[in-house]
């Protein structure tokens, strides 16, 4: 590497985040930021790294994709005997967080996880492309394989068995539900003296204050 990464800085600008401005309820200053988002990051403006713990509170992160929201929290689809999966399922907590670099916005949340009900992962599955619903029987997420050549030989597989037919969605493939805890809101600004604005839910209501940069 040739750069200093050291040297590598930006400074942020952006509307003012005001305590006073927002909602009482946060899904509701989340839909308004990633309607935004959308328009202004384009395909990757649902992206969001899921980060997880195993038995031992070792933490892992990955990027996946926001797939749905409601009052409940924050849906995304995955294979349940994958990594994050088994952890899930061993420690039902989780934490995303959002990184809209146009807009110099970040949004932290932290909550309880539990699977979304057949009916939403059949329905979900139902409306994706048939090429990734192929894709949810051919990838055994996470496992050990040999080489490239086993995914298309794999792929080969079950086109053939489901040429023609509707394909289902597989027993090992859902949703998962975030239900906020809380959530904060960060807007850059100057001099690093940022925005943040966090929501904590206690005995069922939010409360929001802000935070020092």
């Amino acid at each position: 590497m040739t750069r200093n990464i050291a040297d590598i800085r930006r400074d942020y600008e952006g509307g003012q985040l005001d305590e006073a401005q927002v909602t009482d309820d946060p899904m509701q200053l989340f839909e308004e930021w990633l309607a935004l988002a959308l328009e202004s990051e384009g395909l990757d403006g649902n992206a969001m790294t899921l980060a997880t713990a195993d038995n031992q509170g070792r933490p892992h992160a990955r990027v996946v994709l926001l797939k749905g929201i409601d009052e409940q929290g924050f849906v995304f689809y995955t294979n349940y005997h994958s990594h994050k999966g088994s952890e899930l399922t061993n420690v039902p907590h989780a934490a995303l967080t959002f990184w809209w670099p146009s807009l110099a916005r970040q949004v932290r949340i932290e909550g309880r996880v539990e699977e979304v009900s057949e009916q939403e992962s059949d329905d979900y599955f139902a409306s994706r492309p048939r090429a990734s619903q192929l894709g949810a029987w051919i990838a055994t997420q996470s496992v050990v394989i040999p080489d490239r050549t086993w995914i298309e030989e794999r792929q080969a597989r079950f086109e053939q068995a489901y040429e023609g037919q509707q394909i289902p969605r597989p027993v090992h493939w859902g949703g998962y539900r975030v239900i906020p805890e809380m959530v904060e809101f960060w807007q850059g600004q100057p001099s690093r003296l940022h925005d943040r604005i966090r929501f904590e839910r206690r005995d069922g209501d939010w409360h929001h204050f802000r935070l020092a940069p």
